[in-house]
């Protein structure tokens, strides 16, 4: 079992940044994937980004690249999510997600596809 806790939301200005954290525990944290998703108020939950557990492949929503960056520490077992140049509609509870998978390069944008999920961490951006 897989526990993830997630921090560093919080209210921000348009053009702002946030450094959102996602700390694990429970388990070899190196052999998980691990993605960021969203959810904001009446709209259905959606992928934002995704890392391998080797860090050497990533996939980002097209609605975040170029603004977001996630990254991984193994040897933290945590995995960040760097969000910069905020916008009104980047406004959502951010959910961490992860999954075991030995594949070096393995990584999804589903979110069927994680089996273990974080309790969410509030993001909001004022206009």
């Amino acid at each position: 079992q897989v526990q993830l806790v997630e921090s560093g939301g919080g209210l921000v200005q348009a053009g702002g940044s946030l450094r959102l954290s996602c700390a694990a525990s429970g388990h070899t944290f190196s052999r998980y994937y691990m993605g960021w998703f969203r959810q904001a108020p009446g709209k259905e939950r959606e992928f934002v980004a995704a890392i391998s557990w080797s860090g050497a492949s990533i996939q980002y929503a097209d609605s975040v690249k170029g603004r977001f960056t996630i990254s991984r520490d193994n040897a933290k077992d945590t995995v960040y999510l760097q969000t910069n140049s905020l916008k009104p509609e980047d406004t959502a509870v951010y959910y961490c997600a992860a999954s075991y998978n030995s594949a070096p390069y393995y990584v999804t944008t589903r979110g069927a596809g994680y089996d273990y999920w974080g309790q969410g961490t509030q993001v909001t951006v004022s206009s």
